[in-house]
C-alpha cells in the first residue's frame, strides 16, 4: 500500500513527519521539488538506495543526486569544497543546481553509481526542504518515474508509475520548473556542464566564469556517467519521437509535411509545440521557454495516454532554458532529428 500525503494547501508538519520517519526506516518516499518529483531514500543507507534502483529499473552505474537542507551538510558529504562551490551555493541555493564534488567516505558508492564523486543539491521547495530537515538525513533522489520514461511533474504522474510499489507519495501539486536540475562538475577545471537543466548555463558563467559543455549534452556517447541523464536514453514516451529543428517558418512547414506523411500511412500522430499542424493529438507547450519547460514532460505523458503512434516535437532556440528543453527532446527521440 502507498500512503499519499496531501500538501497542496501548505505544509502539515505532523503529516510530513510520517514521510520523514519512513525515510529514516529505509523506505521510499516520492516528494515534490521545484524541478520534478523525486523518488527519495536515505542517501547513506545502502539497502535503501538499492531499492531506488530496483523500483525504477535504473542501471547501477547511473549516479543519484543527494538532496540537502543546509549547506553544512556539504562538508559532511564532500571531501573538498572549493570556493566556486561556495559561490554557486550562495547565489543559487536553494535552487535547481546540483554540484559534483569529491565524495567523502560516508557516502556509499551505490549512491554515486560507483564513482568517487557525489552530486549535491539544495532544492527550492519548502516541502522538500522540510522533509530533509525532519528526516535528519541527506536524501538521494532521482526523478520519480520508471527509468527511461518522462519525468513526473505531479503526484498523479508518480502514482501512474509507482502506486502500490513504494511506501509514500507526498503530493505538493505541480512542479514549477518542469525539467530536472542543472548539473555542474567542479572536480575538473574549467568546470563542466554535465546536464543542462532548470538553471541556465549563462547564469552559472556569470558567477564563476567559463564553463565547458560536456559533449554528452549534445548526444555524444559516454562510457562513464558522472551525472544522471548522460549515458542512457531518458524521458521517452511509448511512441516514437521526432524532433524538428530549424527556423520557425521552416519548422512549421516540415512538421505539417511529416504529419500528412504519417497520417497517410494510417498512423495516429501527435504534435507538441506551438500549433497542431493537422495532427490527431496536440499539446500546446507554451509561449515562453519557461512555459515550454514546465509543460514538456506533461505533454509527453499526455501523448502516452492518447495512444499516438508517433510524436513530432517542435524544437526551440538553445538559449537559457532552451538548452535543457532541447537536451530532453533529443534524448526522448533517441536523437531522431529532422532539420527543416
Amino acid at each position: 500500500m502507498t500512503i499519499i500525503i496531501n500538501m497542496r494547501d501548505g505544509i502539515d508538519e505532523r503529516k510530513l513527519r510520517i514521510a520523514a520517519r519512513l525515510i529514516r526506516e529505509g523506505k521510499l518516499v516520492a516528494f515534490p521539488t521545484e524541478t520534478v518529483y523525486g523518488l527519495g531514500a536515505d542517501a547513506l543507507n545502502e539497502s535503501a538506495v538499492r531499492r531506488i534502483f530496483e523500483a525504477k529499473g535504473r542501471p547501477a552505474d547511473n549516479p543519484l543526486i543527494v538532496h540537502i537542507s543546509s549547506f553544512s551538510q556539504v562538508h559532511e558529504l564532500a571531501r573538498e569544497v572549493p570556493e566556486e562551490a561556495k559561490m554557486l551555493a550562495r547565489e543559487f541555493w536553494p535552487g535547481p543546481l546540483a554540484i559534483v564534488l569529491p565524495k567523502s567516505e560516508i557516502v556509499p558508492k551505490v549512491t554515486t553509481g560507483g564513482l568517487d564523486t557525489v552530486a549535491i543539491r539544495m532544492p527550492a521547495n519548502k516541502i522538500a526542504l522540510k522533509l530533509i530537515e525532519l528526516s535528519g538525513r541527506p536524501i538521494a533522489a532521482p526523478s520519480a518515474n520508471i527509468s527511461g520514461k518522462p519525468s513526473p511533474t505531479s503526484a498523479e504522474h508518480v502514482a501512474e508509475d509507482f502506486y502500490g510499489k513504494i511506501e509514500c507519495i507526498v503530493d505538493g501539486g505541480e512542479t514549477k520548473i518542469g525539467v530536472e536540475s542543472t548539473v555542474i562538475d567542479l572536480t575538473e577545471w574549467p568546470p563542466v556542464l554535465l546536464r543542462p537543466g532548470g538553471l541556465p548555463l549563462e547564469e552559472i558563467e556569470r558567477v564563476i566564469g567559463e564553463v565547458r559543455v560536456h559533449p554528452a549534452v549534445y548526444g555524444k556517447k559516454v562510457d562513464v556517467a558522472k551525472a544522471p541523464g548522460m549515458k542512457y536514453r531518458h524521458y521517452a514516451p511509448n511512441a516514437e519521437v521526432i524532433v524538428v529543428e530549424g527556423s520557425r517558418e521552416k519548422v512549421g512547414a516540415k512538421i505539417r509535411e511529416l504529419v500528412e506523411e504519417f497520417k497517410s500511412k494510417g498512423l495516429k500522430v501527435g504534435v507538441i509545440g506551438s500549433a497542431d499542424y493537422g495532427a490527431d493529438e496536440f499539446f500546446f507547450l507554451g509561449r515562453s521557454v519557461e512555459e515550454v519547460a514546465r509543460n514538456l514532460f506533461k505533454a509527453l505523458r499526455y501523448m502516452d495516454r492518447a495512444g499516438v503512434d508517433i510524436v513530432i516535437a517542435e524544437g526551440v532556440e538553445e538559449k537559457g532554458l532552451g538548452l535543457a528543453v532541447m537536451n530532453r527532446l533529443r534524448k526522448a527521440s533517441g536523437y531522431r532529428i529532422v532539420k527543416a
